[in-house]
């Protein structure tokens, strides 16, 4: 596996190994020592998840807080999605640093979104199959979010605003400006 740092702390953009012949493609998605020896760091995943979603669904932006905060591995089984990532931690060099990163079942990258990051996607194709694993499990009292929007995190989501898909919950997130305030 390939990785790659990324302008947020702790953010790696990973590429497997994929070996293609005439019957298709195999690739090793997650290997635990590889990983920990590349980045430095070490993660116990526990949990995966899988979403789907059609064309103009915006997902997030998303985290957990305190003991309950999630690291996760991202990745696109079918079509693309534009990732995003914006760094929370207030003792971070790259504290309130944004990225953004385009992953697709083509390309096979996928991306450490660690603790303590807001994480969120736009699907850009017909429709994508979006996998992910956590280091920790979900707890919905320690979610925390903000609005896909804020014009504080100035994130280009190439979604024209009359085709966006944007559940309630993350219509009802805060902005930044009123989470500092805490």
């Amino acid at each position: 596996m390939k990785v790659q740092a990324t302008k947020i702390k702790d953010c790696f953009i990973i590429e497997p190994r994929v070996f293609n012949d005439a019957r298709g493609y195999f690739m090793e998605s997650f290997n635990v020592n590889d990983f920990n020896t590349k980045t430095g760091l070490s993660v116990n995943f526990v949990q995966d998840n899988e979403s789907h979603s059609a064309y103009g669904v915006i997902r997030g932006l998303h985290a957990q807080q305190g003991e309950n905060a999630q690291a996760k591995l991202v990745r696109v089984i079918n079509g693309e999605v534009l990732d995003a990532v914006v760094d929370l931690r207030p003792d971070s060099d790259t504290y309130f640093e944004s990225f953004t990163i385009k992953l697709n079942a083509e390309n096979k990258k996928q991306l450490f979104v660690p603790r303590g990051c807001l994480h969120g996607f736009s699907v850009l194709s017909e429709t994508a199959t979006f996998f992910y694993k956590c280091d920790n499990y979900y707890n919905k009292e320690s979610e925390i979010g903000c609005r896909y929007d804020d014009p504080e995190f100035n994130i280009n989501w190439q979604i024209p605003e009359n085709k966006a898909l944007v559940s309630e919950k993350d219509l009802k997130m805060p902005l930044f400006d009123s989470l500092k305030n805490k």
